[in-house]
């Protein structure tokens, strides 16, 4: 569902690759989490995923669709959770989850009964009318969330999208993304919360230097079925944080 083939990326006025060489295939059915130290690449492979970067070299296909050739075609599969809150705070909560729907072309019934079905299990509800400028860190994380999922797109790929939840919401969360990925669609998830990894990835890859240093089942790639997924993650990116 999510290929990427010898993909890097190095910034402006550095000489360290940001990604280097990046072969990875995220498969349908799954929810693969995707782990790295600060500064590992992570983000950067995101935002080459989503196409908010462009790749220096390699290609990127979202659902066998190569996204630098039709990035319109590639995104629109696409459901994407960012680590931070960019959304319109000049609009109320419907005006913009309105604004989402129609620009991926979501018919005015299924988009209204899809809102009121997420508002709805996450509690938004009574808020939606309301001036998103006026809402909480948990409320605008919760915006993000039905933000992404209101047109029922494929590929759902989740930065931090646990941060500022309420328990209720981030089991809520967390049930959806089994259900979505067990309908034969794919979840990535990135997330410092290892536990949660843990418990709800089929599969976990470890960036560290931009490079991908493991993936596998979390069985696969553990020495020893006792060693925790934390104590694996250390031991594995021990040389110091990536770039």
């Amino acid at each position: 569902m999510i290929k990427l083939y010898d993909v890097s990326k190095t910034y402006a006025k550095s000489s360290v690759k940001a990604v280097d060489s990046l072969t990875l295939e995220i498969k349908a059915g799954e929810i693969f989490g995707f782990l790295g130290p600060n500064g590992a690449g992570k983000s950067t492979t995101i935002k080459m995923i989503t196409g908010i970067l462009t790749p220096d070299s390699g290609t990127i296909q979202i659902d066998g669709v190569n996204i630098a050739e039709n990035p319109i075609g590639a995104k629109s599969v696409i459901g994407f959770v960012p680590d931070d809150h960019d959304v319109y705070e000049t609009l109320k909560g419907i005006e913009y989850l309105n604004f989402i729907g129609t620009m991926y072309g979501v018919k005015s019934a299924t988009l209204k009964q899809k809102i009121e079905e997420y508002a709805s299990l996450f509690d938004m509800t009574d808020v939606l009318p309301n001036m998103i400028s006026s809402y909480s860190h948990g409320m605008k994380q919760k915006l993000s969330v039905i933000a992404a999922l209101v047109h029922e797109p494929k590929v759902w790929i989740l930065d931090e999208p646990l941060t500022g939840l309420d328990p209720q919401s981030a089991y809520q969360l967390k049930q959806l993304m089994r259900k979505h990925a067990d309908m034969g669609n794919t979840v990535f998830f990135s997330s410092h919360v290892i536990d949660v990894v843990e418990k709800v990835c089929d599969r976990i890859g470890i960036i560290n230097h931009g490079k991908l240093v493991a993936v596998d089942t979390l069985e696969n790639i553990r020495a020893d079925d006792k060693v925790s997924l934390e104590s694996l993650f250390l031991t594995i990116t021990s040389d110091g944080e990536g770039k």
